[in-house]
């Protein structure tokens, strides 16, 4: 977790507007704030030497009203003193709403760099990452960045900014409190980065739990009425609960450790002021040091550490954010996803020869020649070798597990294949297991993608597949609520109808196109496989039912290849099956 990741500038050029402005209005502060404490302590001393002249013997009193102005000069000095007051506070205000302003620029930067980039990848890439996670990083997870822009931001550019300034400045007043800033200064530093691992640790642990709990219920609400069915409702809520609990607990400890950040630090820097302090004003009673410069070191000193304190409290209410942000980051570079895609397991040459085994080639028809399919290190479909030619109907079939699907996805270019080649040929149009159905009419959903939907085409498409009465212009809710699964598996076929229609597709794709209809819809979806055959398509279905399997005009059988798990079964599971299986 780093205080300032540079992808954030890399991603959000909104950032580095924050940065470079935040900059100059911190440089403008401080020296807003020297010429405050340079003309407060003038006016101070202006009016303090006369009063307390008779204290200190002639020697002592001249020392100590040496360069201080007469109290004829006070208003000047009062006004100067006013001045510079106002620009610090403009200043401070400007960078408060420069961060705001930037914060809400930066969020809507990440949120749609990182939308682009999983709308650019492959649902194979993808497929690791839980609606949960994605919908709580992008939505709760960078609305924390606020507190990171607001509070954080500011007081880290200042740290970078104002602090050499005013180290320099005291220094130049006076040698010895500025050694002495110099030698305590290192000691804020180094408890931030001590309490800062330990802020890592529970802060991590937080945000886990929060995605652990954001999961589970996104879960629970998705089954709730298969639980209500079985009457399991009840369990599922004391989960929650002890869910919620847990995420509480981790709350709590972050906010131990950040109120013992915040005491440490403040402690810290009370200590070091008063080192400083001490000495000027050991000076000062000596006779040995200028009242107005005294008096002007003592102004400046407490500003020095400032920045660093509130630096290091300030990212402790920005864990949150940035945690959120490097999981931003994760998704728009594509880190940790995709792990069935093979050439993330490759070397650059190994990728630029396995971008060669999937290949469009003049004619039609589709061809699958030794083609192997790897996730990770395990082989999980073939190898694999026939040919669907155009105007012929083949049906997929095979054991769960046995990579039917996985096969579907390198032919659609959603994964490489780990060996052998795929020659398609054509435009491929396609319909997965889920529907897929978006929030939107029919006729959206029915042309998703298309630039200009054909109605009269869509219409035949619906018509075709027995749903003649489902009006186009019917208004689908979220995720395509509103229709029930039979319906919803009919409109993802009657899209792949469209779009092989409006593409002239020489390809034609079906995964378990029927599994969730009834024997009269099923009938209607291999009436219209069979007309898409007959219009010379190459179609390639993916089944399980009888039904669907005698239909075709041929069927190819695929077995699960050696060591792979069917699904659902852990590598203990498989071990432990096989131990037993010899010892019988």
């Amino acid at each position: 977790m780093k205080p300032l990741d540079p992808r954030l500038l890399r991603f959000a050029g909104a950032a580095r507007t924050v940065f470079a402005l935040g900059a100059l209005l911190g440089v403008v502060r401080t020296v807003a704030i020297i010429a405050w404490s340079w003309f407060l302590a003038q006016a101070i001393a202006a009016v303090a030497i006369p009063v307390f002249e008779g204290l200190w013997d002639a020697a002592g009193a001249g020392r100590v009203a040496e360069g201080v102005y007469a109290q004829s000069s006070l208003p000047w000095l009062a006004a100067g003193a006013l001045a510079a007051a106002i620009v610090r506070a403009l200043s401070t205000w400007g960078m408060d709403v420069v961060a705001a302003r930037g914060a809400v620029k930066v969020k809507t930067q990440l949120r749609a760099a990182a939308l682009d980039a999983l709308d650019g990848r492959s649902p194979e890439a993808t497929s690791a990452v839980s609606d949960a996670k994605l919908a709580t990083v992008l939505g709760r997870g960078l609305d924390a960045l606020d507190g990171y822009f607001s509070g954080y931001v500011p007081q880290f550019i200042l740290a970078v900014v104002a602090t050499p300034i005013l180290v320099a400045t005291v220094l130049f007043s006076d040698l010895l409190s500025g050694v002495t800033v110099l030698i305590v200064f290192p000691v804020i530093p180094l408890f931030m980065v001590l309490i800062g691992l330990a802020t890592q640790s529970v802060q991590g642990k937080q945000w886990d739990q929060l995605q652990r709990l954001s999961a589970s219920f996104l879960d629970v609400v998705e089954g709730l009425p298969t639980l209500k069915i079985f009457r399991r409702e009840e369990r599922q809520a004391a989960r929650i609960t002890a869910e919620t609990e847990e995420y509480r607990s981790r709350t709590m400890k972050v906010l131990r450790v950040t109120f013992l950040s915040g005491f440490v630090l403040d402690l810290a820097g009370t200590f070091s002021i008063a080192l400083v302090a001490v000495t000027v004003g050991t000076r000062l009673v000596a006779g040995e040091f200028p009242l107005a410069l005294g008096l002007f070191v003592l102004l400046v000193l407490p500003e020095v550490f400032v920045p660093i304190r509130q630096v290091g409290a300030a990212f402790h209410d920005s864990t949150e954010g940035l945690a959120a942000s490097a999981d931003v980051f994760a998704l728009i570079e594509g880190e940790g996803e995709g792990e069935g895609e093979g050439e993330r397991h490759q070397g650059q040459g190994e990728t630029d020869a396995a971008a060669t085994r999937v290949a469009t080639v003049a004619g039609a028809g589709l061809a699958v020649d030794g083609v192997e399919i790897a996730r990770g290190d395990r082989i999980v479909a073939g190898p694999l070798s026939f040919d669907v030619a155009s105007g012929e109907f083949v049906a997929l079939a095979g054991p769960s597990g046995a990579g039917k699907t996985s096969l579907l996805a390198a032919v659609l270019g959603f994964l490489q294949p780990a060996a052998g080649r795929i020659s398609v040929g054509g435009e491929v149009s396609w319909a997965g297991q889920q529907p897929g159905l978006v929030q939107g009419s029919i006729l959206d959903n029915v042309a998703l993608g298309s630039a200009d939907p054909d109605p009269a085409l869509a219409r035949g498409a619906l018509d075709r597949l027995g749903l003649a009465g489902l009006p186009l212009d019917r208004e689908l809710g979220a995720l395509g609520s509103g229709l029930s699964g039979g319906q919803a598996q009919r409109v993802s076929l009657a899209r792949a109808l469209y779009r092989a229609a409006a593409l002239d597709a020489g390809v034609l794709l079906l995964d378990e196109p029927s599994s969730a209809l009834d024997a009269g819809s099923e009938r209607l979806v291999i009436e219209a496989a069979r007309a898409e055959a007959a219009a010379g398509r190459a179609v390639l279905v993916v089944s399980h039912r009888p039904a669907l399997l005698d239909a075709a005009d041929r069927i190819v059988t695929v077995a699960r290849p050696e060591g792979a798990l069917p699904p659902g079964e852990a590598p203990a599971e498989r071990a432990a099956k096989t131990e037993s299986e010899a010892q019988l």
